[in-house]
């Protein structure tokens, strides 16, 4: 276990290769079938008659007399010369009798349906309408709920949408919140970096907490930077150390998640180990458990009890919200009405976004994890090169980042060249 001191001590200057505050400059149906008419056969025209559009063809053979029909004026034709109906779409020519009656009744059908035809699309028209309606609502709902922070960097783009997920422990006195009264304020031990390039695999990756980076000349750990240098600053030092621009950041405060989760109805969670945690609260026995709010709380917390300590807890973080974000999208979460309201609401008042954030973002957010997590993802943790490093007494054991390899990693994930797969240190 890793601890720090309050004491000062000489700083140790650490190797070229860490994160530089410097930026690195970015890298880069066929077409509808028109409607048939059947009209009848009618008898070629003989090749010394001319033929020209709209005209009638000549009639062929001997004319038979024509003959009035009682109690009608209309002339009527002798039956053997007597054509088809023509131009009604309802018979042609060979036994008239049986296709003109069979035409008539299925023209029949094609009338009695049309008013059918014309009510379902009115009925679907509406329930569109009615949906724009209801989306349009939701979406200044949830922009009106959405608490916001200046947390965003001037960076110029990059190619893909990135994320900065961040877990915020604010010493809310629950179990696990950490009730070291020594360390002031509140830290950020949950940050991941979410990545949706234009083509290829989104992929989520964790920051080790003890991350050793340096700011305003001092060194630190990245969990601290927020609370000594605001949002901004560790929006900054995690474009410094992936290379390219954050579009959005999240922060999560830890005590909302139990509400999000028993709002669900509780999530599915998995750990290979028995563990009885008082500094968490996390009392698992080896296997996959149905969690409550409480139990995925100290899930996402624990570590002191872990033999990978934070790296397990990472792996566990990232775990926890896979399973949430997979809950929220399940038909059963989504589709009712009232949980989903529940599950909204709790996830807003639990949530802080950047300052140009909305809810259409927060929508893409949600599938770019439900992506990143999925079997065609890349998951992991940075890549170290010392995960024991002691730059000075005060700030203690931390993390020593491989730079070069981070650079690397992000400008894959950004193109969308990385293979699907696990990548970082342990």
């Amino acid at each position: 276990m890793r601890t720090g001191s309050d004491q000062g001590g000489q700083e140790q200057e650490p190797p070229s290769f860490m994160p530089s505050r410097h930026r690195r400059p970015e890298t880069a149906a066929s077409a509808p079938a028109a409607s048939a008419r059947h009209s009848s056969r009618q008898p070629e025209p003989p090749s010394f008659s001319p033929s020209s559009r709209g005209a009638q063809p000549a009639q062929v053979g001997r004319p038979r007399a024509a003959r009035r029909t009682s109690g009608s004026s209309r002339t009527t034709p002798m039956p053997a010369a007597q054509a088809a109906p023509s131009g009604n779409g309802w018979g042609n020519g060979g036994n008239r009798g049986h296709r003109v009656n069979r035409g008539l009744r299925s023209g029949n059908a094609l009338v009695r349906r049309h008013p059918v035809r014309r009510f379902i699309g009115i009925l679907l028209l509406v329930i569109l309408m009615a949906l724009v309606v209801l989306a349009g609502g939701g979406w200044f709902w949830i922009n009106a709920r959405l608490n916001r922070e200046q947390m965003l960097t001037d960076a110029p783009g990059s190619g893909a949408t990135t994320w900065l997920l961040l877990g915020s422990d604010q010493r809310d006195g629950s179990p696990g919140a950490g009730q070291d009264t020594s360390i002031t304020g509140f830290r950020t031990d949950t940050i991941l970096v979410l990545t949706k390039p234009r083509h290829g695999a989104a992929s989520l990756i964790s920051v080790p907490r003890d991350s050793l980076v340096k700011e305003d000349g001092r060194y630190m750990k990245i969990n601290a930077v927020a609370y000594t240098s605001g949002y901004r600053s560790l929006t900054s030092q995690i474009e410094d150390i992936t290379g390219h621009k954050v579009d959005h950041v999240a922060l999560i405060r830890f005590g909302g998640l139990s509400k999000v989760v028993d709002a669900m109805g509780g999530v599915n969670l998995c750990y290979d180990a028995d563990v009885n945690d008082p500094r968490s609260g996390m009392v698992w026995s080896k296997g996959c458990h149905q969690a409550d709010g409480g139990m995925a709380l100290a899930f996402t917390r624990m570590r002191y009890s872990d033999p990978k300590g934070d790296f397990g807890r990472a792996e566990r973080q990232r775990q926890a919200i896979s399973a949430i974000t997979s809950k929220a999208l399940q038909p059963s979460v989504l589709l009712n009405p009232v949980t989903a309201g529940k599950v909204l609401s709790a996830g807003l008042d639990s949530l802080v976004v950047d300052e140009r954030a909305n809810a259409i973002d927060l929508v893409r957010m949600v599938l770019a994890f439900r992506s990143a997590s999925g079997p065609k993802g890349v998951t992991g943790s940075l890549y170290w090169t010392n995960p024991n490093y002691f730059p000075n007494r005060r700030v203690g054991s931390t993390v020593l980042l491989d730079q070069a390899r981070n650079t690397e990693l992000f400008d894959q994930l950004v193109q969308g060249s990385h293979e699907p797969g696990t990548v970082g240190g342990i």
